[in-house]
């Protein structure tokens, strides 16, 4: 069959579009390839309702919901895509292939970290990035900024609200102008120059950096600037690439989601690097609104011409 909307992500903002798709009676296929962004934290916060929820149980509600509403979900990786006669076909990785009249991307995107050993294993746990995420749980406790760009000393200042007990290592950032330094020793953060060579974990725990020195700092949770580079895969098929930016990248799309290629869509973090569960969530929806919107003046064109045909 030749699906409405066809889904490439399963994340909070491909399943917030395929649950609202499906109460506008659309016939919708989610494919997820089960590799959600955040399956490495220990909870979702900010959402209002679901505060604390874990991301699994998170995918395995929204999953529920989608199918609820005549959703249809196939687990898989979109290996390509492509355009003919106004319908979009999808090959997963497995040779499977599936048509629709339009295709929404909601692949996310991928956290590159800092080259630092021991550091993508605590990642989601005592590594983080987002206080609006994270930091409520982080209060008070001993914070680490891993600097890696001039953004790192608005990270230092921006936790020191969550805690009193914080340390900038400057790592590969630039050191802080007068200005900086001052603003920095005012509000009691420390700046360590060396670079961090290593994670100290033990039981299980962060409990430190080692420097350049062999100098091991204490520290109980660590902040970092990931590059956020968007998950892209499918679209180089389809013409359509990720643009690069200060952050990483980011595949530019019209407010609506509307991208340059006729058919094709995009939500949530793929276009968006600072949407966070409950945005993502939100851009599903008005995405899919537009979306339906669009396929609405679709079936309006197509009747008048067969109406037409059959008049004259």
């Amino acid at each position: 069959m030749t699906y409405d909307v066809i889904v490439i992500g399963g994340g909070p903002a491909g399943m917030s579009a395929a649950v609202a798709l499906g109460r506008a009676l659309r016939t919708v296929l989610l494919v997820d390839a089960g590799t959600p962004r955040n399956a490495p934290a220990d909870g979702i916060h900010n959402y209002l309702t679901r505060d604390n929820i874990t991301p699994a149980d998170f995918r395995t509600a929204g999953r529920s919901e989608v199918t609820h509403y005549g959703g249809e979900l196939v687990d898989g990786t979109v290996a390509s895509a492509s355009s003919s006669e106004g319908s979009l076909t999808v090959t997963l990785e497995d040779g499977q292939t599936f048509t629709a009249r339009r295709l929404l991307v909601t692949t996310g995107l991928t956290d590159e970290l800092p080259s630092i050993p021991g550091l993508r294993e605590r990642w989601g746990h005592d590594v983080i990035h987002c206080p609006y995420c994270h930091g409520y749980e982080a209060r008070g406790q001993a914070i680490g900024i891993i600097g890696s760009s001039p953004m790192s000393l608005h990270q230092a200042l921006m936790w020191r609200q969550w805690s009193d007990n914080v340390t900038l290592f400057l790592h590969e950032a630039p050191a802080p102008d007068p200005t900086q330094a001052e603003q920095l020793a005012a509000r009691g953060i420390k700046v360590v120059t060396d670079k961090v060579t290593e994670v100290v974990v033990k039981n299980n725990t962060l409990t430190g950096v080692r420097l350049e020195d062999g100098t091991v700092i204490d520290r109980e949770v660590l902040v970092v600037a990931p590059r956020f580079m968007a998950n892209a895969e499918p679209l180089p098929s389809l013409g359509l690439t990720a643009t690069e930016n200060d952050f990483g990248s980011v595949v530019v799309a019209e407010p609506n989601g509307k991208t340059s290629v006729p058919g094709v869509w995009v939500a949530g973090n793929v276009s968006d690097q600072m949407a966070q569960v409950v945005s993502s969530a939100s851009a599903g929806l008005l995405v899919a609104a537009q979306l339906n919107a669009d396929l609405i003046q679709e079936d309006a064109n197509l009747a008048v011409a067969a109406h037409q045909a059959t008049t004259n």
